[in-house]
């Protein structure tokens, strides 16, 4: 390592599908000590599931296999280590590729892996249903902490926490132990930022235009051995990296004070932020508290069959339209032929007096899920394509009906920590158990959900308001976990905050997002970050694989918050911290 103080750790990927040339330009743009790779979320470990039934020797990350071809090289001659969630459900097969593709490179590379998550040959004996695809525990950093310690230049694993591919080298590094939980917790945090690549330097941010975004770099954290650090970026590449930004990435599917994990509990209401110059931000007063005994393990199975038609409604009478559409398909399905559930969505995408024939149209989006792909097949498109001379005025559809696809569900249990068998293969082959935390909370930790006014800032005083959209004083971000979607918000200012914090209640949610309504809404403060969290129970249904609604993760619900209208203090208008 370049300077035992800090360990410079870099982010390539936050997705499986990210920007290919992410670990080239990490690798090449500045010096690092450690390059990450996240590959896994909900849905890939589905997609991964699917690939391993067609053939048992896939179930891995191809894309990162391809990228190790160009930089493996490149990675060893700097001397960075690679670390890598992209073993998927094979961490023990892609290990093997890496170490044919180094043979025929003439790269000499040692490669440790990390396994123990997948249960699913355990199924039974841990209690878990049947019918899975795919079952797997989230592992910890003490796995990737031992093979980088037993010398590995590349350690790939399978499903461990998106913050483990920080923690990991942070213990092999500092020599931190299972007592370090502030150490712990810190490196938890900084994981966290840099898990999702350019959403910590302005990608998918809610004041984006006060940066170049057009290709924002990916970020990098400065890690010390008290646990603190610096997210930053390599000089040169695009977007930025503010106080905002990382606000954004901290809020991003996370809920509560206590984030949970299973080497640690970091307290979020513990977190300080302080700008250090251009695209430099830290992160540091991170508190931690002993983990939970039990490990959040993620369940995949197929839920049945879906298929979707949409139909394109132009002009005037839009609604009387969408229920022409719906009377007449109530009577063209055959009485045994009705799936078994029916979800129609009107878009009201329409403009009145629109210049483009696009303009003038609304979208009616029929979505038909059943147990038997027969009955979300043929019958199906055959009763929509039926109706296109029978119809309202301007029929057509966005495409010809399909045959329908399997859909799949995600849900968590919770097993016991010491009943998962996580193992380190270190690059010599020896494998090594890698135990439990020592010391765990008797029960999970909870959140002090609406128990929040003690918390709460002095509220702004009365004065003046004018009806304006949130995003105007407030930034957000939001995304999914599982069937549920979190909703992060944050202010601009103190005194916006004096303002949010009394302002935006669960009650305020549901007037602004009517689809909330009737769903159990809990609301989080973290007055460090100048936010509230809300976690909007079931609002995605079985999660994004079912489709649910048409934005499945939840990613641009921050966004619609955003745009809707309230009476907010013209002093936050008025103020400098409003955007243009």
């Amino acid at each position: 390592m370049r300077d035992g103080t800090v360990l410079r750790i870099g982010n390539a990927s936050g997705f499986y599908g990210d920007r290919f040339a992410a670990m080239r330009e990490m690798l090449t743009g500045g010096p690092l000590d450690v390059l990450t790779g996240d590959y896994l979320a909900e849905l890939t470990m589905l997609i991964l599931a699917r690939d391993r039934l067609k053939d048992p020797s896939l179930g891995y990350a191809r894309t990162f296999l391809r990228q190790m071809e160009e930089c493996l090289g490149l990675g060893r001659e700097r001397g960075v280590k690679i670390v890598v969630n992209a073993g998927g459900l094979n961490p023990a097969r892609l290990a093997e590729e890496l170490r044919a593709l180094a043979g025929r490179l003439g790269v000499e590379t040692a490669v440790g892996h990390v396994e123990g998550d997948d249960l699913l040959p355990r199924r039974a004996e841990l209690g878990l249903p049947g019918g899975l695809l795919a079952a797997n525990a989230y592992l910890g950093g003490f796995g990737i902490a031992a093979c980088l310690a037993a010398g590995a230049d590349v350690v790939v694993t399978g499903r461990v926490t998106d913050a483990a591919l920080v923690v990991g080298p942070g213990i092999a590094h500092f020599g931190w132990t299972p007592e370090d939980l502030d150490a712990l917790a810190g490196a938890v945090v900084a994981g966290h930022v840099l898990e999702c690549g350019a959403q910590a330097t302005g990608g998918n941010y809610a004041f984006f235009r006060e940066h170049d975004v057009t290709r924002p770099g990916f970020p990098l954290a400065e890690l010390h051995a008290d646990g603190s650090s610096v997210i930053t970026k390599h000089p040169g590449t695009g977007g930025a990296v503010t106080t905002g930004t990382v606000t954004a990435q901290l809020l991003y599917e996370t809920g509560g004070p206590h984030y949970l994990g299973p080497d640690v509990t970091a307290r979020l209401d513990s977190v300080r932020l302080t700008g250090e110059g251009p695209d430099r931000v830290r992160i540091d007063g991170v508190r931690g508290e002993a983990p939970p005994p039990t490990l959040k393990a993620g369940l995949n199975r197929l839920g049945g069959h879906l298929n979707e038609v949409v139909f394109v409604l132009t002009g005037l009478d839009i609604e009387a339209k969408a229920d022409l559409v719906r009377r007449q398909f109530a009577d063209a399905l055959p009485p045994g032929a009705r799936p078994a559930e029916l979800r129609w969505t009107l878009a009201r995408t329409d403009h009145p007096d629109a210049p483009t024939e696009e303009g003038a149209s609304a979208l009616l989006r029929l979505a038909a899920r059943d147990p038997d792909p027969a009955k979300v097949g043929r019958e199906l498109g055959k009763a929509a394509v039926e109706l296109g001379l029978a119809g309202y005025p301007g029929f057509h559809l966005t495409a010809p009906p399909g045959p329908g696809a399997p859909y799949g569900v995600f849900s968590a249990a919770h097993v016991d920590a010491k009943a998962v068998e996580h193992t380190a293969v270190l690059p010599d082959g020896r494998r090594i158990a890698v135990p439990p935390a020592p010391v765990t909370t008797g029960a999970q930790q909870p959140d002090r959900a609406r128990q929040v006014e003690a918390e709460l800032p002095e509220p702004l005083p009365a004065g003046p308001t004018r009806r304006a959209p949130l995003g105007l004083v407030a930034g957000a971000r939001s995304g999914d976990k599982g069937g549920d979607a979190n909703l992060g918000v944050w202010a601009r200012s103190a005194d916006g905050w004096r303002w949010l914090a009394h302002a935006l209640t669960v009650e305020r949610l549901r007037e602004l997002l009517p689809e909330t309504v009737g769903l159990s809404v809990t609301r989080h403060v973290l007055p460090n970050l100048r936010a509230v969290n809300f976690t909007l129970t079931g609002l995605l249904g079985e999660g994004v694989a079912a489709r649910h609604r048409f934005d499945p993760q939840a990613k641009a619900l921050g966004e619609w918050l955003r745009s809707r209208h309230l009476d907010i203090p013209t002093l936050l208008l008025d103020s400098p911290e409003a955007p243009l």
